[in-house]
């Protein structure tokens, strides 16, 4: 089968890239078998959100919850898993370029590759986490995963794609809109945020996005909404109980 890609990519592994692409027919492209490398034994809540976010009739989720529930790892987890099925072509970060309460790209130096590369550290490393170095140069020389920050997205369309968007809380509704409405046939796409964690305050969307579709009519459109909480998390016991200890400050 052939593509018509026209993309601006760096060869680096996380490169931002805008793409602009023109499927040829409905079938995706095939991709081998990838290694992953489970190391960690799923919490029950951990299994009922791969469960959902895996059905074939899930379109979208959002995923709120504090910092140390996995939300991101979880995300990668499922993206590779939907590659083993051959299910989608290319795995997508992105994520909104905030500093403090700057959100333009100047305040780094640099061309915007370099810029962003510090925001795509998270995605880089969960990759590392679950996939074999191998592995990981394959999709990068297939351009198969790549980052792209959110002020790129206007005109995209998405097709057989999975998308990541990270740090939701940093997102405006507007920039909300914009990575809903990217979204065409055969995509999943996953929307993981942490209110707690804001750095844009009151200016964040994700909240309100998230509980307008937090309905049985959003559910019967392939749309879910899945929450985590303090007692979720899983990185260490010390970041639970911070956790826990700063939530009784915004009682």
């Amino acid at each position: 089968m052939s593509r018509k890609k026209t993309k601006t990519v760096n060869k680096n592994l996380l490169a931002n890239a805008h793409i602009e692409e023109e499927m040829q027919d409905n079938q995706l492209t095939p991709l081998r078998k990838l290694k992953i490398k489970l190391n960690k034994k799923f919490t029950e809540k951990q299994t009922l959100l791969n469960k959902i976010a895996l059905d074939n009739d899930t379109k979208l989720i959002f995923i709120d919850g504090p910092a140390g529930t996995a939300k991101t790892w979880l995300s990668v987890y499922c993206g590779l898993q939907l590659f083993q099925e051959q299910k989608i072509e290319e795995m997508i970060y992105v994520r909104s370029a905030v500093e403090s309460s700057d959100q333009k790209l100047g305040f780094l130096p640099g061309a915007q590759d370099d810029k962003m590369a510090p925001y795509l550290e998270p995605f880089k490393d969960k990759l590392e986490e679950l996939l074999n170095p191998i592995d990981i140069k394959y999709l990068q020389e297939e351009e198969r995963i790549y980052g792209i920050p959110v002020g790129f997205l206007r005109g995209a369309s998405w097709e057989n794609k999975f998308i990541l968007v990270d740090e939701a809380q940093n997102l405006s509704e507007k920039e909300m809109i914009t990575i809903m409405t990217r979204i065409g046939e055969n995509c999943k796409v996953f929307i993981c945020g942490d209110a707690m964690q804001s750095d844009i305050g009151n200016r964040s969307g994700f909240n309100n996005i998230l509980n307008l579709f937090e309905d049985e009519a959003s559910k019967n459109h392939g749309i879910h909404t899945f929450k985590f909480t303090e007692e979720d998390i899983v990185r260490s016991q010390l970041v639970k109980f911070i956790i826990t200890k700063l939530k009784s400050l915004s009682k």
